[in-house]
């Protein structure tokens, strides 16, 4: 049984468009909140930085680990992302 490329899932340059798409999506449901200098690339480091090690994971997880972000975990990122003097 052979499998079509449109049903393998998606590639690597559509994860990361939608990816892309979910952290602006999240950056902006977190400057409504009043974190006003919150970007997309932010979110996405924030996200990624838990795949570091084992690469990106399946898109449910992708998808589920971006919208169920809570802006204390995000906080608490920046946090320790400030005391290792990561430039913002």
């Amino acid at each position: 049984m052979d499998i079509d490329d449109d049903e393998a899932g998606p590639n690597e340059e559509e994860l990361m468009r939608v990816a892309e798409d979910l952290c602006r999506s999240k950056a902006k449901e977190f400057v409504m909140l009043g974190y006003e200098h919150v970007t997309h690339e932010d979110i996405w480091n924030c996200v990624s930085s838990r795949y570091k090690n084992k690469g990106l994971p399946r898109l449910h997880s992708l998808v589920n680990d971006i919208l169920s972000l809570k802006a204390n975990q995000f906080m608490n990122w920046m946090t320790m992302q400030a005391f290792k003097g990561v430039s913002f």
